[in-house]
């Protein structure tokens, strides 16, 4: 069984991440997010709405969703959650929770299309978007693992990572604070 890594965007900086050469990392399946809803789409949950708000109206659970990332591939997904990281340059991701430990997802989206503040730590939200799923070979496991530990100031010890990694985040179209 494959170990999962479920938090890393693969981007420094926001963009990019670790690579063996100056090229860039591969893209991962991406939708493009809307910067404000279309005057006919109505958001389906009220709160402080980023993109296209929520117009899906059924939840995946982030638990389940992450137990069989591959059966949700390249689908549109509302999940919910609570936030308990963002992205401390761009506001262009935040991690949200899902009811296991340790099962957290990362919504990402395009920098500047829409900008997540840094104290929404702690808030509930509701966001939706493409599931992109990336099996990394154990190298480029180990080169994000240390690019994350020194994004975060952590020790890194390479032994540390033995299997090939899955990177599993929704590319977001929409979110909303509820709180």
């Amino acid at each position: 069984m494959h170990r999962f890594l479920l938090v890393v965007s693969l981007f420094a900086a926001c963009d990019k991440g670790p690579t063996k050469s100056s090229e860039p990392a591969p893209a991962m399946a991406a939708t493009a997010p809307a910067a404000t809803a279309p005057a006919a789409t109505k958001s389906l949950v009220s709160g402080q709405t980023f993109g296209v708000g929520i117009t899906v109206a059924e939840t995946t659970s982030i638990d389940a969703l992450l137990a069989d990332p591959a059966s949700f591939k390249g689908k549109t997904v509302r999940v919910e959650g609570m936030v308990t990281d963002v992205c401390p340059k761009r506001g262009c991701w935040m991690e949200l929770a899902g009811k296991e430990p340790g099962h957290k997802l990362k919504f990402k989206v395009t920098d500047g299309e829409m900008v997540f503040p840094p104290d929404s730590k702690g808030k509930t939200a509701v966001a939706q978007g493409s599931i992109a799923v990336r099996e990394l070979s154990l190298e480029d496991s180990k080169a994000q693992a240390e690019y994350e530990a020194k994004e975060y100031g952590k020790p890194f010890d390479p032994a540390s990572i033995t299997k090939p990694t899955v990177v599993v985040r929704l590319d977001g179209t929409g979110a909303v604070f509820v709180n």
